[in-house]
C-alpha cells in the first residue's frame, strides 16, 4: 500500500487557518485531520475529542516525557501536542494526514518528517488581521493585544514552509490548498516574489 503525505498547515493567529482547515477537510474527504492533544481549557462550544484531546499539565508532560508526541510546543501559557502513533498508523494506511500546528511545532514535524508538505496561511493586510482578531468573542482584549504583537513573529517564518496560501477572498483560499494537495500548487511557492510587499507591509518593514 502507498503510504500517505503528511500536510502541515501553520499560521497566525487570526489569519482564519481553523475555517480553511474545516472547508478544505470536507471537500477532501481522503484527509484525515490530527487532533492535537492541549493542556487549554475547554471552551463551551468544543468537545473533547473533536476540537482537542484536553489534558492535564502532569498528563502532558508524561507524554512528552515517553516520546509521544511527533511535535510539542507552548503556546500562550498552554502546551500543545500532535501523537506520534496516530499520525504514523494514518500514514501506514495509506491515508493523507493534516496538522493544523504553530510554527514552532511544523520545525519540530519537519525534522522528524523532512518529506512533510508544508504550508503558511497569511491575512491580506495587518488591518484585517487586527479586525478578525477583534471580533472574537472567546478573547479578551489583553488576549487580543497580545495576539497582535505575537502575530509579526509568527509571520516572520513563513518562508521556512513550502507553501504560503493569502486568506484574502475564502474560497478562491480554500481552492490554493486544495491545488496544493493535488501537486498543482507550483505558483504558490514561499519563495515567490509577489509575497514581498505583503510581507513589507505585514511585518512592519521599510
Amino acid at each position: 500500500m502507498k503510504r500517505g503525505r503528511l500536510y502541515v498547515i501553520s499560521a497566525p493567529s487570526g489569519a482564519g487557518k481553523t475555517s480553511l482547515v474545516k472547508a478544505l477537510l470536507q471537500g477532501e474527504p481522503r484527509l484525515r485531520l490530527s487532533i492535537s492533544h492541549t493542556t487549554r481549557k475547554r471552551r463551551p462550544t468544543e468537545l473533547e475529542g473533536r476540537e482537542y484531546h484536553f489534558v492535564q499539565k502532569r498528563e502532558f508532560d508524561q507524554l512528552a516525557g515517553r516520546g509521544e508526541f511527533l511535535e510539542h510546543a507552548q503556546v500562550f501559557d498552554n502546551n500543545y501536542g500532535t501523537s506520534r502513533a496516530f499520525v504514523e498508523s494514518q500514514l501506514t494506511q495509506g491515508h493523507d494526514v493534516l496538522l493544523e500546528i504553530d510554527w514552532q511545532g511544523a520545525q519540530q514535524v519537519r525534522r522528524a518528517m523532512p518529506e512533510c508538505v508544508s504550508i503558511f496561511v497569511l491575512p491580506p493586510a495587518r488591518q484585517t488581521l487586527s479586525e478578525r482578531l477583534a471580533r472574537r468573542a472567546t478573547d479578551t482584549p489583553e488576549v487580543i493585544r497580545r495576539r497582535l504583537k505575537d502575530a509579526a513573529g509568527d509571520m516572520s517564518h513563513y518562508d521556512e514552509f513550502d507553501y504560503v496560501v493569502v486568506n484574502d477572498d475564502f474560497d478562491p483560499a480554500v481552492a490554493d490548498l486544495k491545488r496544493i494537495i493535488e501537486g498543482k500548487g507550483a505558483d504558490l511557492k514561499s519563495s515567490r516574489p509577489g509575497l514581498k510587499p505583503l510581507l513589507t507591509e505585514l511585518l512592519g518593514e521599510s
